[in-house]
């Protein structure tokens, strides 16, 4: 039985609006483009950015069968972007059934900077303050 467990002090979790435009690029191609980027902080971790999947241009990612748990998230899918072969592979994650203390990141995923080409953060001018 998998453990979950509740943010808290000693662990907190916190989620927000970014207030930039977020581009996801690989191979020169525009893999995620959002203003509607969650940030997401979790304990000492550095911020992590998840993009909507209305917002990912999902025929360039292809599921990959790696799979992870975090007790305050839950289980977490894998995409590989296929323009950037190996080492684009398992380049996103996302949490499709998170825990409900992390409920807004549904639908959402995330990159590893590592895994893409880039990952750039612009002022956005939709207004977000």
């Amino acid at each position: 039985m998998k453990t979950v467990k509740i943010p808290n002090s000693e662990h907190p979790i916190t989620i927000e609006r970014s207030r930039s435009r977020l581009r996801v690029t690989v191979n020169g191609r525009v893999v995620a483009d959002t203003t509607r980027a969650l940030t997401l902080r979790e304990s000492d971790y550095p911020p992590v950015q998840y993009v909507p999947r209305d917002d990912v241009d999902m025929s360039q990612l292809e599921r990959s069968d790696n799979q992870s748990y975090c007790p305050y998230k839950g289980d977490a899918a894998y995409y590989s972007v296929t323009a950037g072969g190996g080492r684009s592979k398992n380049a996103a994650w996302t949490y499709e059934a998170p825990y409900d203390a992390v409920a807004e990141i549904k639908e959402y995923l995330a990159f590893y900077p590592d895994r893409v080409d880039s990952i750039e953060e612009t002022p956005s001018s939709n207004g977000v303050a």
